[in-house]
């Protein structure tokens, strides 16, 4: 099954956490891998994701938030860090031990022109029946909702960052 959550609002990647943990719950393992997000930029949820260590693949394959956010690395460093991530995701597929696959901000990437469609497209024909797959982020191309099981736009009805106030580790990040 391929589920696909985008939109403008908050709370992509923490649905995909969230999914992540209902599988490890039920005794499935997880490969979660996160698409522009760094370690140079640590989040909250990736102390926690890195402790399911023996059921939960954890990598941040990403450089940076791509032209915003002091990035100073040349567009060409974005494009190899996100086939190098895609890269990574279908050894893990290929394996065969993960029940589900999570590609954090691949629609970003997608967006930004750092992967094309065709070699994502080229990912998901190998996804056997039961694997499940997550891709989260802005923008998801229509092509790839069309072609989900399930697709869920995150709305943004408020957000403090509209007026002026920053995010907070521990809430945004």
């Amino acid at each position: 099954m391929l589920l696909v959550f985008t939109g403008n609002g908050k709370g992509k990647t923490t649905s995909a956490i969230g999914q992540a943990i209902r599988v490890l719950g039920s005794g499935g393992k997880v490969f979660f891998i996160q698409f522009i997000k760094s370690s140079s930029f640590p989040a909250g949820e990736d102390k926690i994701l890195s402790s399911f260590s023996d059921n939960l693949t954890f990598i941040k394959g990403g450089r940076g938030f791509v032209g915003i956010l002091n990035d100073s690395l040349p567009r060409s460093a974005h494009e190899k860090a996100a086939l190098e991530t895609l890269s990574l995701a279908e050894k893990a597929l290929l394996s065969k031990k993960y029940s589900l696959l999570v590609l954090d901000e691949v629609n970003v990437a997608l967006n930004l022109k750092l992967l094309s469609l065709s070699k994502v497209f080229n990912f998901l024909k190998k996804v056997p029946l039961e694997t499940d797959v997550i891709f989260t982020g802005r923008n998801a191309p229509n092509e790839l909702i069309s072609l989900a099981d399930i697709a869920i736009e995150f709305k943004e009805l408020k957000h403090p960052y509209n007026s002026g106030v920053q995010g907070e580790k521990g809430k945004e990040f």
